[in-house]
């Protein structure tokens, strides 16, 4: 048991893990300091989520680099149209649960087929739904432009990444893909599509019933978090880890938001924040979260204020729902696994 404990916590030595997360964390600095220069930080959301591009493809050769995070900035940026169109039209959150979830599944097909790492849709999710639910948002070409700009801007990063020392390829990283199967690209998508739709739904539920909470995305979010690692072991393990690390994370979120901060120090935590999440992620997802969790919310801070006891609890309380809707997907939806832990 105490093997077991310590295996969950425990943060492997990094391996050159600074190297992308420096590149990483430029890219969402640039447009960020960008648009603080021109007083436009209403925009800040549509860049960010066009600059998640640059956490694919990490320590690739810089063909497959390209070639990844190319297909990566154009369904990040149609993540972003999506949303941005759903928030011009005010659609009712049935609609964004539901197209939120299609999108899942399809970015996590498209994740399966061209080997795309980090795998899953978490950040497709969270692209579409966060634009989505933003009240009064951008015009939908310049949500568009702004995520694409910052998306080319996180590409053309990695395109010379490989000049500083991120060029040791991932085994099976480099090279063309091998194509999976129907039924298991089926199957996949199929989880991907449900596991949001499910805590969507309950996600929508709370925020009806209970005070203070009015995320349901975030549930949606967290539900794919477990489904997303290779084997079931780990699938357990990232859900018990969502849980425990953005409970965590909103106690540093606190903790930050709890001095008042000009919108400049808001930008300087989250290139902060991007920097050290990237650092840790590939090590310990729980310790990783202490930073994503915050990063997240200022993210959120910085485009469209909330008052905080309501963004934390929402945080807390959905990614709950959301990574308990996940672990039930891991139980049920990967028959072929059951009794063997792997």
């Amino acid at each position: 048991m105490k093997d077991r404990v310590q295996a969950f916590f425990r943060v492997p030595p990094s391996e050159r893990d600074h190297i992308p997360a420096f590149r990483i964390a430029l890219g969402v600095a640039i447009p960020l300091l960008i648009l603080l220069g021109v007083d436009r930080l209403d925009l800040a959301i549509y860049a960010v989520f066009g600059a998640f591009t640059g956490l694919y493809a990490r320590f690739e050769s810089p063909r497959s680099r390209l070639q990844r995070q190319s297909i990566a900035a154009v369904v990040l940026t149609s993540c972003v149209g999506i949303g941005a169109t759903m928030s011009a039209a005010a659609t009712p959150l049935w609609v964004l649960i539901v197209v939120t979830s299609l999108v899942s599944g399809a970015g996590a097909a498209i994740a399966l087929r061209w080997a795309l790492h980090p795998r899953g849709s978490i950040f497709f999710i969270f692209a579409t739904a966060a634009v989505g639910s933003v009240p009064d948002g951008a015009a939908v070409p310049v949500a568009i432009t702004v995520a694409a700009a910052s998306a080319g801007v996180c590409v053309l990063l990695g395109a010379g990444a490989h000049l500083v020392g991120e060029h040791r390829p991932v085994p099976g990283a480099s090279g063309v893909p091998s194509r999976p199967t129907r039924r298991d690209m089926t199957a996949h998508t199929l989880r991907f599509t449900i596991a949001p739709i499910l805590a969507g739904v309950l996600g929508a539920w709370s925020t009806s019933t209970i005070p203070l909470l009015d995320y349901p995305y975030w549930a949606m979010v967290a539900s794919v978090a477990p489904i997303t690692p290779p084997h079931r072991t780990a699938r357990i393990q990232r859900g018990l880890h969502r849980i425990i690390g953005t409970l965590g994370g909103v106690v540093v979120t606190a903790f930050l938001l709890s001095f008042p901060a000009e919108p400049w120090q808001l930008v300087v935590w989250v290139i902060l924040l991007q920097f050290l999440a990237e650092v840790y992620v590939g090590r310990n997802y729980s310790m990783a979260l202490l930073f994503i969790t915050p990063l997240a919310l200022l993210m959120t801070q910085i485009s469209s204020p909330h008052p905080v006891p309501e963004l934390l609890t929402s945080r807390a309380v959905e990614t709950v729902i959301g990574a308990l809707v996940g672990l039930g997907v891991v139980l049920v939806g990967f028959p072929e696994e059951r009794g063997v832990h792997k």
